[in-house]
């Protein structure tokens, strides 16, 4: 785009590093970089083509984020320490949904940048898919897999609406393409903050069974009017009626109807089951998490 990001970045004097995939913009860009003494650095990359599945080495603007965050200098950091990178861009609006996952795939895992800490994003993304993240319980045509797992996941805070007519818009011309919606406004692009909650692995969730929470909440999800007690019934748990009143849940409440929190109450107790021991619960969730990827 023009740099508008980038300029108001600089202009409040933090460090930034670039991430620039067209060769045809890198040489005025390195001209910054060499004007700025340090406080600006380019780098020949495509944060949206980060860590490829692949073996072996990529070619940019392919970029993994081992090699970036050396490049920029930056050293992992403790989960609950304070976030150590703040990444600022526009979400590819023809992979806005297939982007969201793998990111918030890789909050749950601490896989790719989430390595390093609490990256905090502050992506301009859709109207239609903020309303999705931040959907309340009950709401059957907005109320997803992604609103149960990003508001688990991370703190969202809406920071600016933009009309989409400040934006170029026209395909031919390089712009962004306008995604259709019929259920959902979506007449802005919002700039939203994500950061990965500071205790979000203090209690039963840990990376190494976080792709199991994710994969239970994309089942009772994939279809939002299926009542709670009928998944528990076609994972094999004899004893779903009881596990659901202990967790005063109702028997016939739609899985739609649970809150964020409710669904990290039902894992936590499911984790205290057998269960989520059974072999082909595991086949499922990884077989899950290569398609997410």
């Amino acid at each position: 785009g023009p740099g508008v990001l980038t300029r108001t970045l600089l202009n409040s004097g933090v460090r930034v590093v670039a991430l620039e995939n067209d060769l045809a913009f890198l040489p005025d860009l390195q001209s910054l970089e060499n004007s700025l003494d340090g406080q600006f650095k380019v780098i020949y990359g495509d944060f949206f083509r980060l860590d490829p599945l692949v073996t072996g080495p990529v070619k940019p603007p392919t970029v993994c984020s081992e090699k970036l965050f050396e490049s920029m200098g930056v050293a992992a950091v403790p989960w609950r320490a304070d976030v150590p990178v703040k990444i600022f861009g526009i979400l590819p609006q023809k992979k806005e949904r297939n982007m969201l996952w793998r990111l918030i795939f890789a909050v749950y895992e601490c896989s790719s940048i989430y390595r390093y800490g609490r990256i905090e994003l502050n992506f301009f993304i859709s109207e239609k898919e903020y309303k999705v993240l931040t959907a309340k319980a009950g709401e059957k045509r907005v109320y997803q897999a992604l609103s149960v797992l990003w508001q688990i996941g991370c703190e969202i805070q809406l920071l600016h609406m933009e009309p989409w007519a400040s934006f170029l818009t026209n395909l031919k011309n390089g712009g962004l393409a306008i995604p259709r919606s019929t259920a959902l406004p979506n007449d802005h692009l919002c700039l939203i903050r994500l950061t990965p909650r500071k205790d979000l692995f203090t209690g039963t969730m840990k990376p190494t069974n976080s792709s199991t929470f994710v994969f239970m909440v994309k089942q009772c999800l994939a279809k939002p009017s299926s009542r709670i007690i009928d998944k528990l019934n076609s994972w094999s748990l004899s004893d779903g009626c009881k596990l659901l009143r202990e967790l005063e849940i109702p028997e016939d409440a739609e899985t739609v109807s649970l809150y964020p929190e409710d669904y990290m109450r039902l894992f936590d107790a499911l984790q205290n089951s057998s269960v989520f021991t059974e072999s082909w619960f595991h086949d499922e969730v990884l077989e899950s998490a290569r398609n997410m990827n």
